[in-house]
C-alpha cells in the first residue's frame, strides 16, 4: 500500500538516525527496508521482504553494477599483484612533491576518466591511495576528492553513460524530440549549477583557498599530525587488499598501468558507453599480456580474478541494501508523497529551485539517482510545460538535484564505491564530505532562485 502522509518518511528517518548513531550503512539499510514493509503489509513483512530482494537480485540494472563492480575488483586485483599500480604510484611520487599537486592529480585524473563514474571513482581512488598517504592525507579527503570528479564530471562532459541515460529518458517524456535527447542534454549542461560547483570547489579546498571545516578538519588534522591517513575502523578495507599487494620481485611497469586504464576508457566509449562490455575486453586483454609476458602465472592471474571479486563483496552488500530499501521506498510512494505535497507552491519562477530542493531530498535520501529520475521526470514535464517554465533551466536543475543525490547520499552506489576505492567506510566517506555537497547545494540552489525570476 502506498501512504499519503508523512509517515511515508519514517523509514528515511531511522536509516539516516541510525546511520548517524551507529557509523554505518548496511545495517540501517536493512532495518528501514524491513520497516517499510512492516508499514506495506504487517502481516507479511517477512516475506514481502523476500520478495523485494529477489526483485532487487533479478534486476538488470543491480545484476549489471553487481558485474561492474566485481569485476573491476579483479581489474584492480591484478594490477596490484602484478606491481603494476606500484610501478605507477613510484612514478608519480617522482614528481608529486607535495600534498596539494597530489590531490590535484587525483582532481586532474578524474576528468580525463570521464566515460563513467564507477570507472572514475574505483581507477583513481585505488591508485591514488599510496601517493595521497606519502603527504599525510586523510582517506577522507581523497574520498571527497574523487567523488567530486565522479558523478559531477560525467554528468557535465556530454559523452558518458549519464548523457546517454538521460537523453533516452528526456526523448521518451517528451521533454526532447525523437534522437534529439543528448542534444538537449548539452543545451542544459551550463545550467547544472551542482556539478559545477561541486568541481571547481575542489581545488579551492586543495590548495586551502577555503580552509576545511567540519569532520574533514578533524579528519585532517588526524593525519597530518598522528600519520594516520587511514581512520579508525577502516584498516580492514586495505587489509582486504594486503594479500594482493605484488611481491618484492615482481617488476611492474607504468605501462602495464596505464594501458588497461586507457582500455577501460576506449572500449567503453567503443561500445556505446557500456562500461560493462569495456571492462570484459580490458580483463580477457589483461590475462593474455600478464601470462604472455610472465608477469603473473595462470595459476596466479585466475587466483587473484577471484580474490579481486570478493574484495568487492563489502561494497556490494551495502549496494544490494540500498537498493532493497529504494524497493521498499517507491512501494511506499515516497517520492509521489514528497512532489504531491509540495505541487501547491509551484510556480514557473520557482520551479527549478524546488526540483533542485525537493528531488535533491528525495535522491539523498534513498539513495537512488537514475531510479529517482525515471520516477519523477514524467511529473516534472508535465509542471514545466503547463506553468510554461524554461524547461532547458528545469532540465539543468534535474540533473543537478541527481547529482547531488548521489554526491551527498551515505548508501548512493557513488559514495559506497567511492569510499572502497579510497579506503575508508561510506560513512566516514559522507559524514566528511556532506558540509562540502552541503555548501554546494547551497550555492546551486540561491542560483536557481535567482535565475528562475530573471
Amino acid at each position: 500500500m502506498e501512504y499519503d502522509n508523512p509517515l511515508v518518511l519514517l523509514p528515511t528517518a531511522i536509516v539516516l538516525i541510525l546511520a548517524l548513531w551507529t557509523r554505518r550503512a548496511l545495517e540501517p539499510l536493512v532495518l528501514g527496508a524491513f520497516i517499510g514493509t512492516l508499514m506495506i503489509d504487517p502481516g507479511n513483512a517477512l516475506s514481502s521482504l523476500t520478495e523485494d530482494l529477489l526483485t532487487v537480485m533479478t534486476n538488470e540494472d543491480v545484476a549489471w553494477v553487481i558485474m561492474v563492480c566485481g569485476l573491476m575488483g579483479s581489474i584492480i586485483a591484478l594490477l596490484l599483484k602484478s606491481g603494476s599500480s606500484r610501478a605507477f604510484a613510484d612514478k608519480l611520487m617522482r614528481y608529486t612533491t607535495s600534498k596539494p599537486r597530489a590531490l590535484l592529480g587525483c582532481w586532474i585524473m578524474g576528468i580525463i576518466l570521464f566515460v563513467d563514474d564507477y570507472l572514475n571513482s574505483l581507477a583513481v581512488g585505488t591508485s591514488m591511495r599510496k601517493v595521497t598517504d606519502r603527504f599525510k592525507t586523510s582517506r577522507e579527503m581523497l574520498a571527497y576528492v574523487v567523488d567530486s570528479t565522479a558523478a559531477p564530471i560525467s554528468v557535465l562532459i556530454p559523452i558518458s553513460t549519464w548523457a546517454v541515460f538521460f537523453g533516452a529518458l528526456l526523448e521518451s517524456n517528451g521533454v526532447a524530440q525523437d534522437g534529439q535527447g543528448v542534444w538537449t542534454y548539452i543545451q542544459a549542461i551550463p545550467f547544472m549549477f551542482y556539478p559545477w560547483v561541486a568541481v571547481i570547489l575542489v581545488p579551492l579546498f586543495i590548495f586551502r583557498w577555503i580552509p576545511a571545516f567540519g569532520p574533514m578538519k578533524k579528519a585532517e588534522q588526524r593525519a597530518e599530525k598522528q600519520g594516520q591517513c587511514v581512520p579508525p575502523g577502516a584498516e580492514h578495507i586495505d587489509d582486504e587488499i594486503a594479500h594482493l599487494e605484488a611481491d618484492t620481485h615482481a617488476k611492474g611497469s607504468i605501462w602495464s598501468f596505464l594501458l588497461p586504464m586507457a582500455s577501460l576508457a576506449f572500449f567503453t566509449w567503443w561500445f556505446d558507453l557500456d562500461f560493462l562490455m569495456g571492462i570484459f575486453v580490458t580483463l580477457a586483454g589483461m590475462i593474455v599480456a600478464f601470462i604472455g609476458f610472465k608477469k603473473l602465472s595462470p595459476s596466479q592471474t585466475f587466483d587473484n580474478i577471484l580474490e579481486g571479486f570478493k574484495s568487492m563483496l563489502d561494497a556490494l552488500a551495502v549496494l544490494v541494501a540500498a537498493f532493497l530499501f529504494n524497493e521498499v521506498n517507491t512501494s511506499l510512494g515516497l517520492a509521489d508523497y514528497v512532489i504531491t505535497t509540495v505541487e501547491p507552491l509551484v510556480s514557473a519562477e520557482m520551479l527549478p529551485f524546488i526540483i533542485f530542493t525537493v528531488m535533491g531530498f528525495v535522491s539523498f535520501a534513498t539513495g537512488s539517482n537514475w531510479g529517482v529520475f525515471v520516477i519523477i521526470l514524467p511529473i516534472v514535464a508535465v509542471l514545466g510545460q503547463n506553468l510554461g517554465a524554461d524547461m532547458t533551466l528545469v532540465i539543468g536543475a534535474t540533473l543537478s538535484a541527481s547529482t547531488f543525490g548521489s554526491h551527498a547520499c551515505f548508501y548512493s552506489d557513488a559514495t559506497v564505491l567511492t569510499a572502497q576505492a579510497s579506503g575508508c567506510t561510506p560513512f566516514q566517506h559522507a559524514f566528511t564530505q556532506l558540509p562540502y555537497a552541503a555548501l554546494a547545494g547551497c550555492i546551486a540552489a540561491a542560483g536557481y532562485l535567482v535565475l528562475g525570476y530573471m
